[in-house]
């Protein structure tokens, strides 16, 4: 029997683009609605749209980690093509080593490379993080089966734990294995990461906490394995997906009883919480989107999701804010102190989103 093209998820792509639109300007977004409109939901709101400063999540530590999910789930849907195009072990091998590393290019140049200030040059990054994290994961998935990354998986969780919890940094003083200074994560990037650190002595997209970030991508790669099966209806699917999103927030949160919900280190627990947090809003997304077919509110975020790195690139080098200004300045500037943030952010937003509906139109989708 002839096999069938995978067709692509649009609901993958809105999900995309929901996330992606938190990065260009939705966060300043509700920020501004709540001094716009001061009320207790809107503040709680605008409350989540910062990271927090060590241990705990707000809804802006979910932004990356979910986009890293969503790359994971389309992975099997782009290596089930790359096989009924006839491609060798090879060729996919190449593919997948040169998207991560371009990626990581990506992320160097993002910092300022083009600037040539090699003394203040940061390399770890956003990009790195998801290219280094998605390839070893795809590179575990071509040469596995389920059952196989399922523990391998585990086992990176587990390990990780273990040596950030059982091995302090011999640098630091005393300090707690979970705290800044006192954490190997920190210490391995000290001693090995080169160029400048984010956070001076400790980077969050640096070496170790790239390891547990591999497990975050193959979340993904399950849930896009679940979904690519025939065999089971579009709702069996979607329970599927929120019994494991369930399982995925309990075992977090016990698992962060001992090991902190932790952005900056990747912690397991973080892994499995925004893990859950990821496959549950891919569950909503894809009833909604290819069960329900529900897609007449859906083309705002697809333009957004199918151009997300151009996006995310754009913004280092274009000054749409300039833009926005030039064009809806004075507007914002009559509305007055109160409405002038929520006026500016929503220009933003439209200025941005309308440079990509424009690529969209033109089909012109920048891919890594």
């Amino acid at each position: 029997m002839e096999q069938k093209m995978p067709q692509r998820l649009q609901s993958l792509d809105a999900l995309r683009g929901f996330d992606m639109l938190f990065i260009m300007g939705g966060a300043s977004f509700f920020v501004a609605l709540a001094t716009a409109f001061p009320c207790p939901f809107f503040d709680a709101i605008a409350g989540q749209m910062d990271h927090v400063e060590w241990n705990g999540l707000a809804h802006h530590d979910t932004i990356f980690p979910l986009f890293l999910f969503i790359a994971g789930i389309s992975f099997p849907f782009s290596l089930a093509k790359q096989r009924l195009q006839g491609k060798t072990d090879a060729a996919i091998y190449k593919k997948i080593i040169r998207r991560g590393l371009t990626l990581v290019l990506l992320g160097i140049i993002y910092n300022g490379f083009l600037n040539f200030d090699f003394a203040h040059q940061r390399y770890a990054s956003v990009l790195a993080r998801i290219g280094l994290g998605w390839m070893f994961a795809a590179l575990i998935f071509v040469n596995t089966k389920a059952i196989t990354r399922v523990w391998i998986t585990a086992a990176i969780l587990i390990g990780y734990y273990l040596l950030v919890a059982f091995v302090p940094a011999p640098d630091g003083n005393g300090a707690g294995v979970f705290t800044m200074e006192g954490s190997i994560v920190g210490y391995i990037d000290r001693m090995f990461l080169p160029g400048r650190l984010h956070l001076t002595i400790h980077d969050p997209e640096g070496i170790l906490s790239t390891v547990p970030a591999i497990a975050t991508a193959l979340l993904g790669m399950f849930t896009g394995e679940l979904v690519k099966l025939d065999k089971y209806s579009g709702m069996k699917k979607v329970l599927y997906m929120v019994i494991g999103g369930v399982a995925l927030l309990v075992i977090g949160l016990l698992w962060s009883l001992v090991f902190p919900i932790n952005k900056n280190l990747w912690t397991s627990s973080f892994v499995c919480v925004v893990g859950a947090y990821s496959v549950l809003m891919f569950a909503l997304f894809y009833y909604l989107i290819d069960v329900k077919n529900w897609r007449n509110w859906i083309l705002f975020f697809v333009v957004i999701g199918m151009n997300s790195i151009t996006i995310y690139l754009a913004q280092q080098f274009v000054s749409f804010s300039g833009i926005a200004n030039a064009l809806f300045g004075g507007l914002a500037n009559a509305c007055g102190e109160t409405f002038k943030p929520l006026v500016s952010s929503i220009a933003y937003i439209s200025v941005c989103w309308a440079f990509l509906y424009f690529l969209y139109r033109q089909r012109i989708f920048l891919k890594v």
